[in-house]
């Protein structure tokens, strides 16, 4: 079975930060509310610590939309409250993972990229899956048919690869500059993607401006935000830009 709040985890989530963004969690405003919600997958035998944030007022019998937040490598789940934050206020309960744990070995740096990362991708997929099972078992009215994805850099990576495997159960997805893993070229999921000033997408990843204008797919370059910038360390600015972006996705 799979075990809640594990008292032998609760650690995991303030040890998972990893590389240089070891910043403290931005506050959490008074109309959202977070809380950590440690799971373990007994099939894998893995730890998948998260982080929910919702409205203040709600419960188990809500009905919200779901939404799956992953963070970039090297990142912490609570690094993207700006994000949260805005999916909130549009009717979502966000459940933000922790894809890397300590005892994680190290993705790798040199290769052919879309082998020797897709492990690591994989099991964000799976870890994806998992919480999108434990979400509608502890929150039944949940709108299954709404459920979105959101994923920064190697987060938004494993996002477009569960897409890929689970054709048809994403309503919409929002990449954060992710670079490896294509974008869907279909009319569901609808896609925005942001992209930053600095980095480069992998040759087919973005879709073509034709497939754009076909499947309705938003492509809006950062001129001001590097990629590095895209979370709750980025400045006041560049923070309204992204949430207004992301705004408009919900409401269109």
């Amino acid at each position: 079975m799979k075990r809640l709040l594990l008292p032998a985890l609760l650690l995991l989530i303030s040890s998972c930060a990893t590389t240089s963004r070891l910043a403290v969690p931005a506050a959490i405003p008074a109309d959202m509310r977070a809380e950590p919600w440690v799971l373990f997958d007994s099939a894998r035998q893995r730890a998948v610590p998260v982080v929910l944030y919702l409205p203040t007022g709600a419960n188990t019998r809500s009905r919200l939309k779901p939404a799956i937040l992953s963070h970039g490598y090297g990142g912490q789940n609570t690094a993207y409250t700006f994000l949260a934050r805005t999916l909130v206020a549009h009717g979502y309960l966000v459940a933000s993972i922790q894809h890397e744990l300590p005892t994680d070995a190290p993705m790798p740096t040199t290769g052919e990229v879309r082998v020797v990362r897709r492990p690591w991708w994989e099991r964000g997929a799976q870890n994806i899956e998992f919480v999108r099972q434990a979400l509608h078992r502890r929150y039944r009215r949940l709108q299954a048919n709404r459920l979105l994805l959101a994923g920064h850099s190697n987060g938004g990576d494993i996002s477009m690869l569960y897409v890929a495997e689970h054709p048809g159960r994403v309503a919409r997805v929002i990449s954060l500059d992710n670079r490896r893993v294509p974008l869907p070229r279909a009319r569901r999921p609808r896609v925005l993607s942001l992209r930053s000033s600095d980095q480069v997408a992998d040759p087919g990843v973005l879709p073509t401006p034709a497939e754009q204008r076909q499947f309705g797919t938003v492509i809006l370059p950062l001129p001001h935000t590097i990629h590095n910038d895209m979370w709750d360390g980025a400045t006041e600015a560049q923070k309204v830009e992204m949430k207004e972006a992301v705004a408009r996705f919900l409401t269109n």
